[in-house]
């Protein structure tokens, strides 16, 4: 062994370990069932974490990953089922009982106090006390502590939360649950705003942890990550178990195929059907956006764009480099302070959102949950609200229409489950994702604006997105897409408009462009 890679070395110690100590599971699940109105959202879900792993929980938006992880947690009680911690059963009704056990999460969005410091952070509720009296400098020796575990040590225990960077305050989130010693830690998509120097330090903490004793669940749609980082993995397809695998034994592509249901060849032809066409493109003497020099103080400058009917313009950029501002400042939500903006090549004021509606742009946010939908309304009053919002609320779109249109793109984009009067929270990501578009496709815009339509759902949902894109361009929509993912962009781009420190840096024509030729722009290099 002393010839193989030190990380392959790593990971066969692990498995190692694993065997030993599968006889005795941290956590064990068996039977989980737990249904909604109209949604069984798990069926007989079984699932064991074992000391000293990192377990990958993979399956589709809608799959259950969700559900089990709040059954897990105490969010929901189970129907059905046996829960066990070291062996001893649970029956967890609040959040804090299985706190209580040593399960401790990590969620996508930090649920921390950002207005307070990060010693009050980690040590909130378990502050060390004196006479009576918060022992502060016990607090901040204790978090210093804790925070080198993890490799913290430049973190100021007494600087404000919301000073740092995302990335860091999710190692904070994870500080805090060091600090209560925690048995199980959850991570749900942890790394889905990180760029890649952030994931590695992320990573470190986590194998740090996993070597410690700690029993890792981590939930995550970037393969890649998880073939790095899990050990193990559990499937779920549909809220019922596929199985249970060692990373190591199974393919990225026998992954996929449990995950969605499909065999080989039609994952090849989906991939073939989401892939850029080379034949929408019609000669078009106008664009339907023109911008020019847009630019907003303090937050993005130089914007030079235009985008015509029937193609789709990729913004690429690192995060923060200002793709979402420009997004913002093309859809009114911003109002630029320079530059200027026409519309089928007429000069417009964007002064307002409600101004590029009724000129015919729609805007897909990336924070569907702040600025996108509505948690506590239906899939059906989610999906008609920007065409309600063009009519005005006085004249209210007439009940059997909505029901027309709902049931039309609840079938055209596959929304599960297919119940209109669903709540809009109780669905996965992915579902919810899809809502959110079919809002915006209902008031047939000109211009759709996409700003991570893809983040944080599964490779199916993902798919299904990328042949929407491509299929409302071959309609003759024009689309600006934004994403991360580089190989996204490109997959589905006709051209790439390239942001760089917040100003537009340069535009290509997609034609045997590479991730590399797009990282070369990035960094300063030749076009």
């Amino acid at each position: 062994m002393q010839n193989l890679p030190r990380a392959a070395t790593a990971r066969i110690n692990t498995e190692k370990k694993l065997r030993m100590n599968e006889l005795v599971p941290v956590v064990e699940m068996t039977g989980i069932a737990i249904g909604f109105p109209g949604v069984k959202a798990l069926d007989d879900v079984s699932f064991r974490l074992f000391q000293g792993e990192v377990h990958a929980l993979m399956g589709e938006n809608g799959a259950g990953k969700s559900t089990l992880i709040k059954a897990l947690t105490g969010v929901y009680t189970i129907d059905s089922g046996r829960i066990s911690v070291l062996g001893q059963q649970q029956n967890f009704s609040t959040p804090a009982e299985s706190q209580a056990a040593g399960i401790s999460t990590v969620y996508q969005e930090v649920n921390l106090c950002t207005n307070l410091t990060v010693e009050e952070n980690v040590m909130l509720g378990r502050e060390p006390r004196r006479r009576g009296f918060i022992d502060w400098r016990g607090v901040r020796a204790r978090t210093r502590e804790v925070l080198a575990q993890l490799h913290l040590e430049h973190v100021d225990p007494g600087s404000l939360l919301s000073e740092h960077s995302i990335a860091v305050q999710q190692l904070i989130a994870i500080a805090r649950s060091v600090e209560v010693n925690a048995k199980v830690l959850i991570l749900d998509e942890p790394t889905s705003s990180l760029d890649a120097d952030e994931v590695n330090q992320l990573f470190r903490v986590i194998r740090d942890l996993r070597d410690s004793g700690v029993a890792i669940l981590f939930v995550s749609h970037f393969l890649e990550q998880v073939y790095e980082l899990s050990d193990r993995m559990t499937v779920l397809r549909n809220g019922k178990l596929v199985g249970e695998y060692m990373t190591r034994e199974l393919s990225r592509m026998s992954l996929i195929s449990k995950m969605i249901g499909k065999d080989l060849e039609v994952l090849e032809e989906l991939d073939k059907a989401s892939a850029r066409s080379q034949t929408r493109l019609a000669a078009t003497a106008q664009p339907f956006m023109e911008a020019e020099g847009l630019g907003r103080k303090g937050s993005v400058s130089g914007v030079d764009l235009s985008i015509y009917p029937g193609e789709v313009v990729g913004l690429a950029g690192l995060l923060g480099a200002g793709r979402t501002e420009t997004a913002r400042l093309l859809f009114g939500a911003d109002k630029a302070d320079e530059g200027s903006i026409k519309i089928k090549g007429q000069p417009l004021k964007l002064r307002s959102p409600r101004t590029a509606i009724d000129h015919g742009i729609g805007f897909c946010s990336e924070d569907r949950k702040e600025e996108g939908l509505i948690g506590d309304l239906t899939v059906r009053d989610n999906l008609v609200l920007a065409m309600q919002a063009t009519k005005g609320w006085a004249r209210r779109i007439p009940r059997r229409i909505q029901d027309e249109l709902v049931a039309e793109f609840i079938e055209t984009l596959d929304i599960r489950p297919a119940n209109p009067d669903a709540l809009i929270r109780n669905l996965s990501g992915g579902n919810q994702q899809k809502v959110l578009l079919a809002r915006w496709m209902v008031t047939s815009p000109d211009l759709l604006i996409l700003d991570e339509p893809t983040r944080g759902i599964d490779i199916g949902a993902k798919t299904q997105i990328q042949k929407l894109v491509n299929k409302l361009a071959s309609g003759g929509m024009s689309i600006l897409f934004i994403s991360s993912e580089l190989e996204e962009v490109l997959r589905l781009s006709d051209r790439i408009a390239i942001i760089k420190d917040r100003a537009m840096v340069a535009e290509i024509s997609n034609d045997d462009v590479s991730v590399e030729d797009v990282l070369t722009v990035i960094a300063g290099g030749a076009q």
